[in-house]
């Protein structure tokens, strides 16, 4: 009696989407344009690391790197991968703030990516990474301050010749927010009502919660995390990361530690060595959403 054939798994698919500003419109951002060297080159390297894992990447330079287009990638992505699949995200350029009106942030700050047309809330980025399957690992790399969790504020380091900090000025922040606060406030209503939750008070939300840091505020606006999200970023809180000439600091060290893909450690591995090359005044973070446990001891960029 002929058995039947048992049909071979699929393999994982894997997508990418990658970042890189070398300015924002003055027009959205009370005419400030943010001008930066290297965010481009990093965009374009992290999606030939994509490309030669296999992976389909998708590249959003300065003009093109709008809100829209940043949504429409991950929720295009979001629809495509299953439990098993991978999406790559990485954004290089400023970081930035807006007063937090849903009562989510310790400092009362919501922090942001600095698109070319408008800021991305870190809210807006944690409901979006939400919305993948069960199951679906998500690595998230960003190159800007702000981004040990995406959160917090600190004292920006001082430009030299070479280097500049990726860090909107306060008083932009405040130019821009003033200029679009309906915008802005009006995202953040739309976050809490899409994710379901009411305004809380931080302290006491971070508190039942016994644990701190973005991990905490993310699961207290938005819940349990279903996919698998690992986040390597290019500072601490209360640090910046700083732009170069031919790649950001963290950047450039992340390949360097890659090695064209030479390096055969874990995640947590690779977030160890980049941080050892970086000086202290710049320490790569990194902190995982949702059941990622397994995620991390997978070597980088594995499909």
């Amino acid at each position: 009696m002929a058995t039947k054939a048992v049909p071979a798994a699929a393999a994982p698919k894997a997508l990418s989407l990658h970042l890189g500003l070398n300015a924002v419109s003055a027009a959205a951002y009370g005419g400030w344009s943010g001008p930066l060297a290297a965010c481009e080159f990093d965009a374009n390297d992290m999606a030939a690391i994509a490309v030669s894992k296999g992976m389909k990447p998708t590249v959003l330079l300065t003009k093109k790197a709008t809100r829209a287009a940043l949504l429409a990638g991950m929720r295009g992505a979001a629809r495509a991968l299953k439990a098993g699949d991978l999406f790559f995200l990485s954004f290089s350029g400023h970081g930035g703030q807006v007063p937090d009106r849903n009562g989510d942030e310790a400092d009362r700050k919501d922090e942001t990516w600095c698109l070319y047309d408008g800021q991305l809330i870190d809210d807006e980025l944690y409901l979006e990474l939400s919305r993948f399957a069960t199951g679906v690992r998500v690595l998230v790399l960003s190159d800007s301050c702000h981004s040990g969790t995406v959160t917090r504020e600190r004292t920006p380091a001082a430009a030299t010749g070479e280097q500049r900090p990726r860090l909107m000025p306060d008083a932009v922040a405040m130019r821009a927010y003033a200029q679009n606060k309906a915008f802005y406030d009006g995202l953040q209503d739309t976050v809490a009502k899409a994710a379901g939750k009411a305004v809380v008070d931080p302290d006491q939300a971070l508190a039942q919660l016994g644990v701190v840091g973005a991990a905490a505020q993310a699961t207290a606006l938005i819940g349990l995390f279903r996919p698998s999200i690992l986040l390597i970023s290019g500072c601490q809180d209360n640090q910046t990361s700083m732009d170069g000439q031919h790649n950001g600091a963290f950047t450039e060290k992340l390949l360097r530690v890659w090695n064209n893909g030479a390096f055969a450690g874990s995640y947590a591995q690779f977030h160890a060595r980049i941080r050892a090359a970086l000086p202290a005044t710049q320490s790569p973070n990194l902190f995982t959403l949702g059941p990622a446990a397994a995620f991390l001891a997978q070597r980088p960029f594995s499909v």
